[in-house]
């Protein structure tokens, strides 16, 4: 299904805002996990499908590695959602997201920080590939 710029943007507000209320309701501080399992509760009860920790094959001359990387969140098949509980964002996340983005032809990936004050305007970076 190939999906508007307009559904993936509308796709990305809802993303962001369950991730805002599991913010809202637990606060910064907590394992990566706990997040991961409280998004998906999220996701689940509005009703936004996903993947989580999606493992994404690389082929290699022919062949399929597997179990090389494992997407948090792969959501209605076209935005990859990282989560990070980190004191900062650093540039190897940033690779991480957009490398998934790629394997996955994802058009958008969103990195989430769950470990500041503000997850809305210190927490969290929205990527788009030649795929949006």
């Amino acid at each position: 299904m190939k999906a508007s710029r307009a559904e993936i943007d509308n796709l990305s507000f809802r993303i962001l805002g369950a991730a805002i209320e599991v913010h809202r309701q637990i606060g910064p501080g907590l394992l990566e996990s706990v997040y991961q399992k409280c998004l998906a509760i999220e996701f689940f009860e509005r009703e936004i499908s996903f993947k989580q920790e999606l493992e994404i094959p690389i082929v290699y001359k022919g062949h399929t590695v597997e179990g090389m990387f494992k997407c948090d969140f792969f959501i209605e098949d076209l935005v990859v959602v990282e989560l990070k509980a980190v004191s900062e964002i650093l540039p190897v996340h940033q690779a991480q997201v957009i490398n998934y983005m790629n394997l996955l032809r994802a058009p958008k990936g969103i990195l989430l920080n769950f470990n500041v004050t503000n997850l809305f305007k210190q927490g969290q970076k929205t990527f788009v590939n030649k795929y949006y």
